[in-house]
């Protein structure tokens, strides 16, 4: 079983990466000098794909497809740590593949490190938000009882926090990494990572409280993390630890 899910979560996080960094090439040599529109062809097409991407894998995996959402389920005790850290794994070599696949689908270098620097206290800010409503809604729609509307809520706060985020939201750190290997509108240069990396688990803490405080038996549903998963013990896995 694990080894499916494992694969779930690869290809998921790899598919995502194709979309993010592929749908920004597209953006650039269609719509050249128009930043604004670019950015809103990067956002719809990443949008659309994710929710496509959970309802494939989320069956198997839970649909993660992002090291803090792995995280914070573990936190919450819906994966034991061997599974959590095979996950996590599995989304950053995903990621990385994605976005080579992307680089030589428009015929450029297989990786070319990012230039693109995006460095300073407004950006990291915007990545704690960003990655605060993530976790947010994630949790949220699990907790509620509407795992089914899940992969179109988080397909909509993704597209939207393209937007209304100056970082235009990564919100990822699997994502965070594999943007660095491309030089292209979704780049971020590798000297940028690490901060963006700590500005999201920061945002993932405060979401983590907020969530516990909103929905205190939120250990119960932990394991339908992003849509219900196969677990080992009546749907949900053994011993779970009360948050």
């Amino acid at each position: 079983m694990l080894p499916r899910r494992v694969l779930a979560e690869f290809v998921g996080t790899a598919l995502l990466l194709v979309a993010v960094v592929g749908s920004g090439i597209a953006a650039q040599r269609l719509s050249p000098g128009d930043t604004g529109l670019q950015l809103l062809e990067n956002a719809a097409a990443t949008a659309a794909a994710l929710v496509a991407i959970i309802l494939a894998v989320g069956p198997v995996s839970g649909a993660h497809l992002n090291p803090v959402v792995t995280l914070v389920d573990r936190l919450f005790g819906g994966l034991d740590s061997p599974t959590a850290g095979a996950y996590v794994a599995a989304q950053i070599a995903g990621g990385a593949l994605g976005t080579v696949v992307a680089n030589l689908m428009f015929d450029l270098a297989a990786v070319e490190w990012s230039s693109t620097e995006r460095s300073g206290g407004h950006l990291w800010l915007a990545e704690v938000v960003a990655t605060f409503g993530l976790v947010l809604v994630v949790f949220g729609m699990v907790r509620s009882g509407r795992t089914s509307a899940a992969p179109f809520a988080v397909g909509a706060y993704i597209g939207g926090a393209y937007f209304f985020t100056s970082s235009t939201s990564f919100a990822n750190p699997a994502v965070t990494l594999a943007r660095s290997l491309s030089d292209t509108f979704a780049g971020i240069e590798p000297a940028s990572v690490p901060a963006f990396v700590l500005a999201q688990l920061a945002g993932a803490a405060l979401a983590v409280a907020v969530v516990r405080s909103l929905y205190p038996t939120v250990a119960e549903s932990a394991a339908d993390v992003v849509v219900p998963h196969p677990t080992t013990e009546n749907g949900r896995p053994p011993s779970r630890p009360r948050t």
